[in-house]
């Protein structure tokens, strides 16, 4: 008996793909910081909301790589005079990815109280029907 994976459906043409996706996801830093949510706003709308108190807009880039989100934080070096009894809050540099389908695209972001919201909207395709002429052999 053959086992079918998700690339190698017979009715799955050209989505090979997907499944070097999945496994690329879930290898994925398994950290939780920051940690996150992922909010549907509208039928073709997302929030992705990342808490990083203690970043300052300055401190954090977002970048689209391969499809991929990429959110870094990093903070400047703090200097070594401070003495602390209790280090609780991190201070740590960060990054964290999330894969974009295609036609989602980043339509913002802002950073308010230390929370920084990244809102995502995905366009609709056109719907193509397209007739293809059969030729005599």
């Amino acid at each position: 008996m053959t086992k079918l994976t998700l690339g190698s459906h017979p009715f799955l043409l050209g989505f090979e793909q997907l499944e070097r996706l999945v496994e690329r996801t879930a290898k994925s830093e398994g950290n939780g910081y920051p940690p996150y949510n992922i909010e549907q706003t509208s039928e073709s709308s997302y929030r992705i909301t990342l808490a990083v108190a203690g970043f300052a807009e300055d401190d954090l880039t977002l970048t689209i790589e391969d499809r991929s989100l990429v959110v870094r934080g990093r903070q400047a070096e703090e200097p070594d005079e401070r003495v602390f009894l209790h280090r609780g809050i991190a201070a740590r540099q960060f990054q964290r990815s999330f894969v974009l389908a295609d036609g989602v695209e980043v339509a913002g972001a802002a950073l308010e109280n230390g929370l920084l919201h990244v809102d995502l909207s995905r366009s609709e395709p056109e719907r193509v029907v397209q007739t293809i002429k059969i030729q005599k052999a």
